[in-house]
């Protein structure tokens, strides 16, 4: 499986991130230690929303589209 993820940081609530992974646990596990330059300054981080995919090429397509405007908005209605 393939899970895109949206994760908020604890201490500064406004800071998100949206990502893709196959192993969800050791994922979010590295952005608390520190082991992504995107997420570093914020943690810790809370996952927020998982969707799984079976299929990669989708998930990395509905990754993409969440980090457009148009999927940044649906995001904000739907997952935040």
């Amino acid at each position: 499986m393939y899970y895109v993820y949206l994760i908020k940081s604890i201490r500064n609530p406004s800071k998100r991130y949206v990502g893709i992974t196959r192993n969800l646990k050791a994922r979010v596990a590295a952005h608390n230690q520190g082991n992504s330059r995107y997420t570093t300054a914020h943690k810790p981080w809370k996952l927020v929303t998982t969707i799984g995919f079976k299929d990669e090429k989708k998930a990395r397509n509905f990754e993409h589209y969440l980090k457009s405007g148009s999927g940044r908005a649906f995001a904000n209605r739907r997952f935040w």
